[in-house]
C-alpha cells in the first residue's frame, strides 16, 4: 500500500535510517516538548467552514518576495541531505524544483550551493550561519549572489546550539566524505574527531559567531545584495526590530523545537508577529511541526504567506529519494487543495483569521 500520509513516511524512514541518522533528523532539544508542542499548537486550532461558496477551480498558488510559487509549502533549510540519500540536497532541489515551489539551501548542506542552485529553476533561497571569520560570511552571502538565490534568511536563533541529548548520546558526527561543502574552500568542512559527545555542536562551538546582534544584520542587509529574512522570530517585539533594522521578512520558527525547549510553539506565535509584519510589510514565513495540509491552511489564515517543511522533507528522501521528497511534497499540496476546497475558500491567497478558532 502507498504510504497516505507523513507519519506513515516518517515510520518508514526510521525503519530504512542508521540510528544515529534517524535520532539527529528527528530529535530535538532537553525533554523535547517543543518538537511535540508544534504539532500539537496546530491540533488545537479548530476551524470554520463555509458552505455553498463554489470551489470547483482553486488557486494555490502564493507571492513571496515578488516570486509567485505553484502552492505555498517550500523546503525549509536543514542540514546534511546525505544522511537520507546519496544525492543529498541536489535530489531535493530537483524535487522542490519540478513543482514550481521553494528550495531553502543551508549553510551545512552536503553539497555546494551552487551544485543545489543548478539544480532547480524554482524559487530558491540561501539559509545563513554566521561565522565567526566575518570575511567567510561574506564570500558565503557573495557565492549565493552569485549563484542566483533569490533571498538570504539569517538564522537568528543558534548562539549556542540547543541541549540535544540524542546527538550527544549517539556521538553525531557525519560518515567519511560528508561535510560542510560550502565551507571547504576556507579548510572547515570537516567536522572535528575524536569528539566527546556530539562533533556537531563541537564544530558550531568553534566556528560560528555566538555574539551576533542587530548590528550584525544592519551589516548583512547592507552587503548582500538580496532580500534578508531573520528565522528564528517568536514575538512583535523582535519582529518591529527587524523591520527597524532593514529585514525583508521574518521566518517564524523555534528551529523545529531543537534549541530552547518549552519555547513557544511556531503556530502559537504567528499572530501577534504576523500583526506587526502586516503593519511594516514584511513577508512572513513559518516553519515546524507542519504535517497536514488543515496546518498550511491555518498558517496562511492567521497571517503566513507560505510555510516551510523540513523532517517530512527527509522522510520523503529516505523512503524514496528524489522521488521520495517528491512524493512528500506533492501529498501536503494535495492535502491542502482538498481543505482549501471543504472550507469554503478556493483562493489560498483569501485565507483569512476568521476562518479560524484560536483556544
Amino acid at each position: 500500500m502507498d504510504l497516505l500520509n507523513l507519519d506513515e513516511y516518517e515510520a518508514a524512514a526510521r525503519a530504512a535510517l542508521p540510528q544515529m541518522a534517524y535520532d539527529y533528523i528527528a530529535g530535538g532539544a532537553a525533554d523535547e516538548i517543543t518538537v511535540r508542542d508544534n504539532r500539537a499548537a496546530f491540533a488545537r486550532l479548530r476551524l470554520r467552514p463555509r458552505v455553498l461558496v463554489g470551489v470547483g477551480t482553486r488557486d494555490l498558488t502564493t507571492t513571496v518576495l515578488g516570486r509567485q510559487w505553484a502552492f505555498p509549502i517550500g523546503v525549509a533549510p536543514v542540514a546534511f541531505h546525505c544522511l537520507a540519500t546519496p544525492a543529498g540536497e541536489v535530489a531535493t532541489a530537483r524535487a522542490a524544483g519540478s513543482l514550481g515551489t521553494l528550495m531553502c539551501a543551508s549553510t551545512a548542506s552536503n553539497y555546494s550551493m551552487e551544485d543545489i542552485a543548478a539544480a532547480t529553476d524554482g524559487p530558491r533561497f540561501f539559509q545563513l550561519y554566521c561565522y565567526k571569520d566575518r570575511g567567510i560570511t561574506l564570500a558565503l552571502v557573495q557565492r549565493a549572489r552569485a549563484a542566483g538565490y533569490e533571498a538570504i534568511l539569517l538564522t537568528a536563533d543558534t548562539p549556542l546550539i540547543g541541549k540535544r541529548e540524542r546527538d550527544t548520546r549517539n556521538r553525531f558526527t557525519l560518515p567519511p566524505g560528508l561535510g560542510w561543502k560550502n565551507a571547504e574552500g576556507f579548510g572547515k568542512r570537516d567536522l572535528p574527531q575524536d569528539v566527546d559527545g556530539s562533533a556537531l555542536l563541537a564544530y558550531i562551538s568553534q566556528q560560528q559567531e555566538s555574539d551576533l546582534t542587530w548590528a550584525d544584520l544592519d551589516w548583512l542587509v547592507s552587503v548582500a545584495g538580496l532580500p534578508v529574512l531573520v528565522k528564528g522570530i517568536l514575538t512583535a517585539e523582535d519582529t518591529r526590530l527587524a523591520a527597524d533594522h532593514g529585514a525583508a521578512g521574518v521566518v517564524v520558527s523555534n528551529h523545529g523545537g531543537r534549541q530552547l525547549d518549552t519555547a513557544i510553539a511556531a503556530i502559537d506565535a504567528l499572530p501577534e508577529v504576523a500583526a506587526v509584519a502586516a503593519a511594516r510589510a514584511l513577508t512572513v514565513l513559518l516553519d515546524g511541526g507542519v504535517r497536514r495540509g488543515t496546518d498550511v491552511l491555518k498558517a496562511l489564515a492567521l497571517g503566513a504567506q507560505a510555510v516551510l517543511v523540513g523532517r517530512p522533507v527527509l522522510w520523503g528522501l529516505a523512503v524514496g529519494g528524489e522521488a521520495g521528497a517528491r512524493a512528500v511534497l506533492n501529498l501536503l499540496r494535495a492535502e491542502f487543495d482538498l481543505a482549501l476546497a471543504l472550507i469554503g475558500c478556493p483562493r489560498a491567497a483569501d485565507l483569512h483569521p476568521g476562518l479560524v478558532v484560536c483556544p
